[in-house]
């Protein structure tokens, strides 16, 4: 699916497969290589970036709308948090990673506006890791009253494919 394109406004990004924040001016030409779970994977200047999207339109693509309302209390919604955290798709398999069963535990720190999540890989090597952590880091950071996202990547208990739902499992083939 490889299409070339411009960068409409400046856009945010993540280096593959380091996660290291870029931007990307405006008036850039980049390539969208793939578009998978609403996230993009591009090529700009020799690197290869995830885009949000959230900043499809920096791309000239149609954006993914995340709309959390603010309840008025000044809190963190938990409900939110785990609506923000299952828009977040793995990058190789269009399922959600709460879907997966990949994340184990999310606390808030309402005093702070801290949430805190407790997550595991389909594999510890797994080199995406870094990128799905900025994944997570930048869609819960969207939930209104949310000042910081910290994620702790945790092996134990080990993943496996009982973690999943069954409509996770029916999708990937796994369910028999």
């Amino acid at each position: 699916m490889q299409k070339m394109v411009v960068t409409q406004r400046p856009c945010p990004a993540r280096r593959v497969p380091s996660g290291e924040p870029v931007s990307i001016p405006e008036g850039q030409f980049i390539t969208i290589n793939q578009s998978l779970g609403g996230n993009y994977t591009v090529t700009w200047q020799g690197n290869m970036l995830r885009i949000d999207g959230t900043d499809a339109e920096a791309i000239g693509q149609q954006p993914e709308v995340l709309d959390f309302k603010d309840l008025g209390t000044g809190d963190i919604s938990e409900e939110q948090v785990w609506q923000a955290l299952d828009t977040i798709y793995d990058p190789e398999i269009p399922i959600s990673l709460v879907s997966l069963g990949l994340v184990y535990k999310v606390r808030l720190d309402q005093d702070s506006k801290t949430v805190l999540i407790d997550m595991t890989l389909t594999a510890p090597g797994c080199g995406m890791g870094p990128v799905l952590v900025g994944d997570v880091k930048y869609r819960v950071a969207k939930v209104p009253n949310v000042d910081s996202v910290k994620v702790d990547l945790v092996f134990d208990p080990p993943w496996s494919r009982e973690m999943m739902s069954e409509e996770a499992q029916l999708e990937a083939g796994l369910f028999f």
